[in-house]
């Protein structure tokens, strides 16, 4: 159990940083919510923060030690909400959160591919890594995608839980 009064507790920080513009994405922001809030997680004492991607910023990213990144498809792209996040915080950020972990899901009507891509690129720019695969949903988001999505959360949540930089949960390299 995390001892909070004590000066040297330093509580993990996931920032989740969307760009929600339909009701497939909420569902998709909803489920990813409860997996990082998921109960068996609450004694780690994570904190949560969730910011739009217009308003995310630098500060944010700096405070933070993982990331959830949201996005619809918008012309085989990721949403311009995210590409502007990216263009605000690419180049004060860079290197500074080596290995932090993130996860991304991906709504689009029917390819995700060239916004999974993109945004996989960018994060390694950043020298994030991926410890979960994205998940990805094309057209209504039914009861699967949304347990992926609670899982993605969870998953980069444990791995702020663990504290071991080394030692990722559900890590894409296998």
């Amino acid at each position: 159990m995390i001892d909070r009064t004590s000066p040297e507790v330093r509580v993990p920080r996931l920032l989740i940083v969307h760009h929600t513009a339909s009701p497939a994405l909420r569902a998709m922001l909803e489920a990813v919510l409860a997996g990082a809030r998921d109960p068996e997680l609450a004694e780690s004492g994570i904190s949560v923060e969730v910011a739009p991607a217009l308003a995310a910023n630098a500060t944010d990213v700096l405070a933070a030690d993982g990331f959830v990144l949201g996005t619809p498809v918008n012309i085989g792209y990721m949403s311009g909400a995210l590409k502007h996040f990216f263009d605000q915080v690419y180049y004060p950020c860079l290197g500074a959160k080596p290995g932090a972990p993130y996860g991304l899901y991906v709504h689009g009507d029917n390819n995700t591919t060239g916004a999974v891509r993109a945004v996989q690129s960018i994060a390694t720019g950043m020298g994030w890594a991926e410890v979960v695969k994205p998940v990805t949903a094309v057209g209504p988001v039914g009861k699967d995608a949304e347990r992926q999505c609670y899982d993605l959360g969870a998953t980069v949540a444990a791995n702020l839980a663990l504290d071991r930089p080394a030692r990722r949960i559900g890590t894409t390299d296998g």
